[in-house]
């Protein structure tokens, strides 16, 4: 069931739209078909980027590599029923800053799986009760399960700009 919009702040409802199916399943295939998709791009665009100024393809996948731990951060520490209210983060510092550019497409693919697949250990044991949970991140509610929807929509997103503005 997606998340009411009492659950995220309007910015998100745009990723949880992009939602349409279990969620848990979405969590447990988005991996392979993402990485087939990626792997289908040529190795030597890593490095392109569609206009100045913007991110590589490498520094995208950066960026969902720190998008994915931080979502799933605050769902564990809201579901863990820690009230301290969460920080947001500067995307662009944070990609500025990884050198995600001297990467290797393939690293950065391993490292995104891997950490998908340490995030189903975690979230696969959130009950129902669990997802309703809400805390408070970037100053606005949150749940656990909106996080979720979060993760896997954010990446979506960001395929559709990748085949749009790369490919």
């Amino acid at each position: 069931m997606q998340p009411a919009e009492n659950e995220y702040a309007p910015y998100y409802g745009r990723y949880i739209k992009m939602v349409t199916g279990d969620i848990m399943d979405e969590l447990r295939e988005q991996p392979a078909s993402f990485t087939a998709f990626i792997n289908g791009i040529p190795k030597e665009k890593g490095d392109y980027a569609y206009a100045p100024g913007k991110w590589t393809i490498k520094e995208v996948l950066g960026h969902l590599l720190d998008t994915e731990r931080i979502m799933a951060y605050r769902a564990l520490r809201i579901a863990r029923m820690d009230d301290a209210p969460l920080p947001g983060f500067d995307e662009d510092a944070f990609v500025a800053n990884a050198h995600f550019k001297d990467r290797d497409i393939t690293s950065l693919l391993e490292e995104l799986e891997l950490i998908r697949r340490s995030n189903l250990f975690l979230f696969e044991t959130f009950s129902e009760e669990t997802l309703q949970r809400s805390g408070t991140a970037s100053g606005h509610t949150v749940s656990v399960r909106a996080l979720l929807y979060i993760i896997v929509g954010h990446l979506k997103h960001h395929r559709l700009i990748l085949e749009e503005r790369y490919l």
